[in-house]
Formats: C-alpha cells, structure tokens, sequence
C-alpha cells in the first residue's frame, strides 16, 4: 500500500445544464406582479430547504468526527512511496513502516498544503508502524487521542487519508473483528489487529481508524477487495511508538518456538478433552524454550489430516487463559518484554503443570 501509483487518476465531473423555457412575446394572461411573487417565494423556499439540508449535513456525526480529525491527518511521501499518518504528540507523526520503507527522511504535507520535510526516527517492520520527526507543525494540527478501551464488534468507525493520492477522504463502517492476526513486512504475524469493513485502498496506509468521539481505534496497514480491512490496535501502537521515538526500535518479546493451534483433530491424536490451546510443534536450538518447552516428536493422520503428537500444550500464560494462537501472540505483544520471566501452563503426556520461561528477544 506505500507504492506510488505511477499515474494518479483524475475525475472530471459533469455538471448538466438546466434549459428554462420564457414565454416571450407571448401574452398568457398572468398578472406580472402576481409571478413575481410566487418567484420569489419558491426561491426563498428553496434556499430555506437548502439552508436545513446543509445544517442536517453539518449535524452529521460523521461530519462532525471528519471536522474534528482531519487537520490532525497528513500525506506522506517518499522516494519511493506515499501513504497516510496522523500526528502523534507535538513533534511527531505516526505512519507504517512500509510507507517510509528504508528512507531516513519523508515529506508531510498538512490539511491546508503546507510542507514539512521530517525525519525517520524509527521504524519497526515487525508491526508495521514508524515515527517521522516534525518540526514547525501547523497549530490546527493537534495530536490525535488514542481509545483507552478494546473496540467492540459492530461499533461504528472511520478511516480518513489519501487512497489513490485523494487527500483528506472519509470512509465508513464498523469493526468487523478484533484479535486478528495479520502478515507484517518482516514475516512475522502482526497481533491484536482490528478488522474493518470501511474502504481502505491504496493510500490510505498508516492513516487512523477513527471512533465517533475522534479517538484513533487502530492504525491502518492493509485493505483489499470484499470490505475487508485492517489495523494495528491502538494498544499495539501505545507500546511500540514511544520506543521508537526514544531508541529508533522496538524489541518484542521472543519464545523460539513453532506453534500450532489445537484443533478437533490435534485433539484426538494427542488425547485431550477439548480443543483448546496451542501445542509446540518445535523448539529452536539454543533459542529461550530449548530445554523448557517439549516439542513434538511425531505426526499422525487423524481424518486425513497429519498432526503434531508429543508436543507441550500451552493453555495459560501467567493468568491468561490461552485457546488460540491469537490469545498466545496477543499476550507476548501487549503483556510480555525480552528478558521478562512468566508462568506457563502447560499439559505434558497428559498432565498439567507449570514452567517458568524467560523470553527473549525477537531475532
């Protein structure tokens, strides 16, 4: 989403020209001062008409985030691509890693045209986020508020940026999920992601995902065909920002391990009661779970599908429940930092216990 297009599509738009009808020359009858009146007051009706219509479109809820937000929202521009940001804090401007790409400097342009040249403090492909130093920024360009609280499915959002280089856009919707887990540039999965049904094209990357009180719900990293779109969480960001702001990084917390989600059928091969959890199918060679963690030693056909059997079965982390991949990686990004030692519950040839792991840092 940070390619520049190589052409920037133009739309013409076309007016249709009203053709009035006069009667000249031609006497029907009318009393000229009595059509004067009724003149003026179906033109004083209309503009009154016209006047409710606009005061409606201004009392709009979305008008009314739009107004409140977009002087905070910004192109970015570099080299190599364009894409979306929003200021962050009084001196910087959050966006996707992607958008800056390798460069050490980008152009921000603000709501009314002016031009900023900032540089690229830190960028992390990991979740796909980068901070760019600005100075000088606009007054009407105030950092934007982050949500305190987890959104919630069906709650209603918008993305404004620049899709397709249309500066300033306005989309709509709601959040279609949360939890998610997305690919980042660096190939690892990006947790925690909020899903979107408002459109989200090419441009629109490293804009915000707005709530209706103008508080930044996620940060967007990709959107596609079918009104699926998605963001990295607003807690997410709150973690990773103000590191890369301070130390140009973000170090996230590492197990060196192979996971698998236990299904139906992972279930069965390995005997448990329920499909619940995560089971390690592997453990890397001097990695923070070698000599921890069990992996598995075998693989098994149950209805045609090859499973892991033998590997510990990871079912909490400290007191957080943990059913699915999501709940694993969501824990180690928002809770969890290298070097930090927490308590995992696992089931191991059929017995629950506990171990200590101490993380590390993600290579």
């Amino acid at each position: 989403m940070a390619t520049d297009p190589s052409s920037r599509r133009r739309f013409l738009q076309l007016a249709g020209a009203g053709l009035a009808a006069g009667l000249a020359g031609c006497n029907s009858g009318s009393n000229p001062s009595t059509a004067d009146t009724s003149s003026t007051t179906r033109t004083t009706t209309a503009a009154a008409d016209d006047a409710t219509d606009a005061a409606g479109a201004a009392e709009s809820v979305y008008a009314q985030v739009y107004q409140q937000t977009i002087g905070s929202v910004v192109l970015v521009r570099t080299e190599t691509g364009r894409g979306t940001g929003f200021v962050y804090d009084d001196g910087h401007v959050v966006t996707n890693a992607h958008v800056v790409g390798t460069a050490d400097e980008a152009e921000v342009r603000f709501r009314e045209g002016e031009w900023r040249t900032g540089a690229v403090v830190g960028s992390d492909a990991h979740s796909d986020l980068a901070a760019i130093a600005v100075d000088d920024r606009p007054k009407y360009a105030r950092p934007l508020a982050f949500v305190d609280d987890e959104p919630v499915v069906g709650q209603e959002v918008v993305v404004i940026g620049n899709p397709f280089g249309l500066d300033g856009t306005v989309t709509a919707g709601i959040v279609s999920g949360v939890n998610r887990s997305i690919p980042s540039p660096a190939g690892y999965s990006i947790p925690d992601a909020v899903q979107t049904d408002a459109a989200v094209n090419p441009g629109n990357s490293g804009g915000p995902i707005v709530s209706l009180d103008g508080e930044v719900v996620a940060v967007i990293n990709s959107g596609g065909g079918d009104n699926v779109a998605f963001g990295i969480s607003a807690a997410l960001t709150r973690r990773v920002v103000p590191e890369l702001i301070a130390d140009g990084e973000y170090d996230h917390a590492y197990m060196g391990v192979l996971f698998a989600s236990v299904t139906p059928s992972v279930a069965e091969a390995n005997g448990l009661d329920e499909p619940r959890g995560v089971i390690v199918e592997e453990v890397m060679d001097d990695g923070p779970s070698d000599g921890v963690l069990q992996s598995s030693d075998d693989d098994e056909f149950v209805d045609g599908e090859l499973v892991p059997v033998g590997g510990d079965v990871i079912t909490a982390m400290d007191d957080t429940e943990v059913k699915t991949m999501e709940d694993l990686s969501s824990f180690l990004a928002l809770k969890t930092s290298p070097g930090k030692t927490i308590e995992l519950t696992v089931v191991r040839d059929g017995t629950e216990q506990t171990v200590d792991l101490t993380l590390g840092k993600r290579p």
